[in-house]
């Protein structure tokens, strides 16, 4: 997988959706909605930045696949169940929210353990 499209696709679809919040959904939209998108974006692109630093860690040392997969995984799941409550998703969606949190909590732990080669 080239992580570093991913990323940047995934940056990309970030900066669209928190402009989208800003400037399309902000009068439609109750506040706590808001809050819940903007907070998906903000995470979205965090952890696109994220994936783009595993596609550079790939170049140097060849690994970081598990920790692309967990931040893409996270991000969708993270990310697109805050979106989905925004638009009017049941809330029942905020309890699969934190599934997607813990795929980005390992995503960190898996690209610091690829990129414990680095320095050596």
């Amino acid at each position: 997988m080239n992580w570093i499209v991913v990323g940047a696709v995934s940056g990309f679809a970030a900066v669209a959706c928190g402009a989208f919040g800003a400037h399309g959904l902000k009068a439609r939209v109750s506040e706590q909605a808001l809050a819940w998108w903007n907070t998906g974006a903000h995470y979205q692109l965090a952890h696109a930045l994220a994936l783009v630093a595993v596609g550079l860690l790939r170049l140097h040392v060849g690994r970081g696949d598990g920790a692309g997969w967990a931040f893409l995984a996270g991000s969708v799941i993270f990310s697109g169940t805050l979106y989905a409550m925004a638009l009017g998703a049941p809330r029942w969606f905020g309890a699969i929210t934190p599934i997607g949190g813990v795929l980005l909590l390992a995503g960190w732990a898996l690209l610091a353990w690829g990129a414990r080669e680095l320095g050596r």
